[in-house]
């Protein structure tokens, strides 16, 4: 049982990986949920005896709802601060969905150039314009999305940890 509740966290904390870097999964959540896993149906305790403290989940259960806020603040705020438009994120967000097909490289494209098209399409301001909304979600996206990343590769460490 306790290697089927091990495998069970795993399995979440690299669900948790994919799902910060896919739209439309909850990444950070469900890394946090292997360790909910770990803690309630493992006994909070490893192989060799270690306890996993109540502690360690709160806070990375506080970490998890931290950064997806910020996941969803910063990208606007980037296209904001670039002079960009709600139109810019939308975009982005549709050329990401697009560029899922076409590997992580395309959905990295994708965000950009969709951000630069619906802002060159819908604000009519220009080129350089647009330009500048497209780097502003490009960096907002990345920047959210490789902060939930990080924090999903750590709960996954700290599950493998307390898993064996």
């Amino acid at each position: 049982m306790d290697i089927l509740v091990s495998i069970l966290a795993i399995v979440a904390g690299i669900i948790g990986i994919a799902g910060s870097i896919l739209p439309g999964l909850p990444g950070t959540p469900v890394s946090w949920i292997g360790l909910l896993i770990l803690y309630i149906w493992g006994n909070g305790t490893n192989a060799a005896g270690e306890q996993l403290p109540a502690r360690t989940l709160i806070v990375w259960g506080v970490v998890v709802a931290i950064v997806s806020v910020i996941d969803y603040v910063v990208p606007m705020w980037f296209t904001k601060v670039t002079g960009g438009s709600r139109y810019a994120e939308r975009g982005a967000m549709a050329g990401l969905i697009i560029g899922i097909f076409l590997t992580p490289v395309g959905m990295i494209l994708g965000s950009f150039l969709g951000a630069f098209l619906a802002e060159l399409y819908y604000n009519r301001q220009g080129v350089a314009q647009a330009m500048k909304a497209a780097i502003g979600s490009f960096l907002g996206f990345i920047t959210g999305t490789g902060l939930k990343t990080i924090v999903a590769v750590l709960i996954l460490w700290k599950i493998i940890v307390f898993a064996f």
